[in-house]
């Protein structure tokens, strides 16, 4: 049985001065009132021009970002690749709106592309479809509301930006995860995907779509995904997570009247994402699974099925996966035991980083005992340190 207790294995990339870093880090973060107050205070400072911009790299950044450009995480790419952790490299800007940023977006995505060939240090890559296009496009064909003819012709740009970026992680034989979003511009996302899949993964799993199931809708919606594959003649590829943005996703069912598309309750989403991986697992030859969890129980659940229906732990489809600078008892254990694991690595400007970088310190606020869980394992093998 896999066991995540093991400090000097989850912390073995860790120097001391690292360990404090994050102890002090993690000390602050666990204070709701901090977190606002330094939300207010960065943002205002970076707005502002002020200098701030060394204290944010050396502290948050420092331990969430794997740097502000690609060549700037080849050293977590390196380090985490000595203990058998793959990277994700993720471009983390957002919120952009215009034309040239999209095509630039594009553009650096397929750098990433360029940069994982023939890397196995860099087992995947992934974007959002918001990095590409503008919201309220992806809400309007989400809605299925009908388009004018620039908002088309914008929309088959979309598309080809996708097209392009896939294609090209196809021919790097690279596979790449389509993350997913809020639900009112999910459909369209959703859409992309099933199109890049039946495009790109007739031979193999290139393409995966992101299924966040804190969504009462989405296990049979995996479900339905793996069967219209299956019918057409191409392989699944499945990230499962349970999911962002559940404040935002009740609040505006809440204004506008309509159902919360959100679990009523975290025990359904623990048991939709069990079966998920149960479902995934059952169907491993058509489906290729990344279990994007730091939940300790679904961790060990899809650890156990390998090994309870004689699955090698080094299964090409199958991988774990959790974000730079979080869980690391979970990532560097699995590792150890021979799975395969990959961490997320965001990289961009500080400044465009920043909404990453806040929703990072609200999630350890906010998600009960993520703080405190870190804080408790840091101190473990702080004192173990001593102790030898």
């Amino acid at each position: 049985m896999i066991s995540f207790d093991n400090t000097a294995v989850a912390f073995s990339g860790k120097s001391d001065n690292d360990l404090r870093r994050s102890y002090w880090l993690f000390r602050m973060i666990g204070s709701p009132t901090f977190v606002k107050i330094g939300k207010a205070l960065a943002t205002f400072a970076i707005n502002l021009r002020l200098p701030v911009k060394g204290i944010i790299k050396a502290t948050i950044f420092k331990q969430f970002v794997g740097g502000e450009n690609i060549e700037e995480c080849s050293r977590t790419v390196a380090e985490l690749g000595k203990y058998g952790v793959g990277t994700i490299l993720d471009y983390s800007v957002e919120g952009k709106e215009s034309e040239t940023d999209f095509d630039h977006g594009a553009e650096e995505i397929m750098a990433t592309v360029h940069r994982a060939n023939n890397d196995s240090h860099i087992p995947f890559c992934v974007f959002k479809v918001t990095g590409l296009a503008r919201f309220a496009l992806l809400e309007k064909v989400s809605a299925g509301q009908a388009l004018s003819p620039e908002e088309e012709a914008e929309w088959q740009r979309v598309f080809k930006r996708v097209e392009k970026i896939c294609t090209t992680a196809r021919d790097a034989h690279k596979p790449i995860f389509i993350d997913a979003e809020e639900s009112w511009i999910q459909q369209a996302i959703d859409n992309l995907a099933d199109a890049m899949m039946e495009l790109c993964n007739k031979q193999e799993a290139i393409v995966y779509n992101t299924f966040q199931l804190y969504r009462k809708d989405r296990l049979e919606f995996l479900k339905t995904s793996h069967q219209r594959a299956t019918q057409k003649g191409y392989l699944t590829g499945a990230k499962l997570v349970r999911g962002a943005y559940m404040e935002k996703e009740r609040k505006r069912a809440a204004d506008m009247g309509y159902p919360s598309p959100i679990q009523d309750s975290k025990a359904h989403s623990d048991r939709d994402y069990d079966l998920a991986v149960r479902y995934c697992v059952e169907h491993i030859e058509t489906i290729a699974l990344c279990a994007g969890t730091h939940n300790e129980n679904s961790s060990r659940l899809l650890a156990e099925l390998l090994d309870e229906k004689k699955i090698p732990h080094s299964h090409k489809h199958i991988f774990f996966s959790q974000l730079l600078g979080m869980s690391d008892h979970i990532s560097f254990n699995l590792s150890h035991a021979g799975y395969n694991v990959a961490k997320y690595v965001p990289y961009g400007p500080v400044r465009d980083v920043l909404p990453y970088l806040i929703r990072r310190a609200q999630e350890n606020t906010s998600v009960k005992g993520q703080t405190g869980r870190e804080l408790s394992l840091i101190i473990k093998e702080k004192q173990r340190r001593k102790n030898k």
